[in-house]
C-alpha cells in the first residue's frame, strides 16, 4: 500500500480507500452486514486507512457499520461522510436555492447524526451534491458560520465537497476562492477524465486533496456487468443497468 497526504486535512491516508456504499444496503441489495464487516477488516488488514461513506448510505447503516469495524482496530482510519441534500435531489439542479439543499440547521443536524453514528467527530465532512452558484447565495454565510462552529466544538475536522456527477466545473469556484474546502471529491475514471481539464489543475493550485470516486465505473470495468445481468428491482443497479446497457458496458470495456 501507498500512502498520501489528503489535501489540507493534513491526514496521510492509503491510496486506495474503501467506498461504503453498498454496505448500507437498502439501494444495494444482497449484502449481508457480515460479509461487510469482513470486507473491512480484511481492507484495513491490507493497509487501506481511509474509507469514504455518507448519511444517505442505508439512512445512516453504512456509518454505524464502519464505526464497528473501525473501533475493532488499533490503527489510525480516516472517515469521510456526506450531508445529503435537504430536497433529496442528486445531483444537484441549477437554480435551485442553498436554503432548499443545505440550509444550516440541517447542515448541523446531519453533522451531529453522522458523528453520533460514527461515536467520534467527523474526519471529512463533505456536502453530497454541490453547484457554485452557491457561493452567491444568501444562505451560503449561515452555512459557514454552522460549519465553524461544528468545528470549534469539535463535531467535525474538515470540510469537502462530492462534485455532481460527470460536471466536475461544477466546483471550480469553490476550490479556487473557498478556503473551508480541504477535499473533493469526483467522478474519474478511465471512462471519464473531464477531472483533468480543469479541476485537477485548480486541485494543485490550492493544495487540495482529490477523492477519485466510481473508479471502476459503478462495476462496470470489474467485469461483472454483462449482457444479461440482473438486479432486484429495490437495487438501483436494476434502473441504472436496464436494458442494453449490460451489454453496451461489457463491450465498451
Amino acid at each position: 500500500m501507498q500512502y498520501r497526504q489528503l489535501g489540507r486535512t493534513g491526514y496521510t491516508v492509503s491510496e486506495i480507500g474503501f467506498g461504503a456504499w453498498g454496505v448500507g444496503g437498502a439501494m444495494w441489495q444482497g449484502g449481508e452486514d457480515a460479509a461487510s464487516l469482513s470486507a473491512l477488516a480484511t481492507a484495513f488488514d491490507l493497509g487501506v486507512t481511509f474509507v469514504d461513506s455518507a448519511l444517505a448510505y442505508g439512512d445512516g447503516h453504512s456509518e454505524r457499520l464502519v464505526a464497528r469495524a473501525v473501533a475493532r482496530r488499533g490503527e489510525r482510519i480516516v472517515i469521510a461522510t456526506k450531508i445529503p441534500p435537504d430536497n433529496r435531489i442528486w445531483p444537484a439542479p441549477v437554480g435551485v436555492p442553498l436554503a432548499r439543499t443545505f440550509p444550516a440547521d440541517s447542515v448541523r443536524r446531519c453533522a451531529e447524526t453522522s458523528a453520533a453514528n460514527l461515536g467520534r467527530p467527523v474526519d471529512l465532512l463533505q456536502f453530497h451534491v454541490w453547484r457554485d452558484e452557491w457561493l452567491r447565495d444568501d444562505e451560503w454565510k449561515k452555512v459557514e458560520r454552522a460549519l465553524a462552529s461544528l468545528i470549534t466544538e469539535g463535531t467535525v475536522r474538515h470540510v469537502g465537497i462530492s462534485v455532481n456527477d460527470h460536471d466536475p466545473d461544477s466546483a471550480i469556484e469553490a476550490v479556487r476562492h473557498c478556503d473551508l474546502v480541504s477535499c473533493v471529491q469526483v467522478i474519474y475514471n478511465i471512462f471519464d477524465r473531464t477531472p483533468e481539464r480543469n479541476l485537477l489543475p485548480a486541485c494543485v493550485e490550492r493544495g487540495v486533496g482529490v477523492i477519485a470516486r466510481v473508479p471502476f465505473d459503478e462495476g462496470g470495468l470489474t467485469g461483472a456487468i454483462r449482457p444479461g445481468v440482473t438486479f432486484p428491482p429495490g437495487d438501483w443497479r436494476h434502473r441504472y443497468f436496464q436494458g442494453e446497457r449490460p451489454a453496451e458496458v461489457a463491450a465498451r470495456v
